[in-house]
């Protein structure tokens, strides 16, 4: 069953990307979002589980569909049948203006487990820091910046200086972005799309070593 059911859900990320990719370049964001979003949805419902969403597009009333606490699977018409429950995060879309512009790194992202193994993450801004495995509990997102670069060189074997961290290009980060480069890591700004980001800093050999700021928790 986890088998098939994986494989589910990689078609339902698989139309979404499909979809959004047929509106690649043509400079309409919601176009896109839309497209990944309703495509993700009607494949959604022939999966078989009894699936609940509780990181998606918004909270109930700013959202058409996939929002938080959204019942979705093939139990949603077929009660009848005992469903494994399965928690859903989506994002149909991350980064709708990289797929507007025809830049890359847009992806879509679906993230399953059991009956509350997710965070139930509200539509609000949090504070992030995303670094690999090999930094795993060596960081507190509540110390100064500079205690932060040193415990990831440490954990990694590298001058502060060999580092390289992404950071959201956007005003609230100035301070942020600073402080980074007060302690002589390198920083690579990106216009959007910080899960993409994230993924490259949890995977060793892609020249990123973290990602700091503020974002989305959805």
């Amino acid at each position: 069953m986890q088998i098939q059911l994986s494989l589910e859900l990689l078609r339902v990320v698989e139309q979404a990307a499909i979809a959004s990719a047929r509106t690649m370049g043509t400079g309409d964001r919601h176009k896109a979002d839309q497209a990944a979003t309703e495509a993700m949805r009607q494949v959604m419902d022939h999966v078989p589980m009894d699936g609940t969403v509780v990181i998606g597009e918004g909270e109930r009333d700013e959202a058409p569909m996939l929002f938080i606490g959204e019942k979705v699977g093939a139990a949603t018409h077929n009660q009848n049948y005992n469903y494994p429950a399965v928690d859903i995060a989506v994002d149909p879309l991350e980064g709708t203006n990289l797929c507007a512009t025809g830049a890359p790194n847009a992806i879509t992202v679906l993230a399953a487990s059991e009956k509350g193994g997710l965070l139930h993450a509200p539509d609000l801004y949090m504070e992030k820091i995303v670094v690999g495995p090999s930094c795993k509990g060596a960081l507190d997102l509540d110390a100064p910046v500079i205690d932060n670069i040193r415990a990831i060189a440490r954990r990694l074997n590298r001058d502060k200086e060999d580092l390289v961290v992404i950071v959201l290009d956007r005003p609230r980060h100035q301070k942020l972005v600073e402080d980074i480069r007060a302690t002589g890591a390198r920083i690579r700004l990106i216009s959007d799309g910080d899960l993409s980001a994230g993924i490259s800093a949890a995977v060793v050999g892609a020249g990123v070593h973290a990602v700091m700021g503020t974002g989305g928790a959805p």
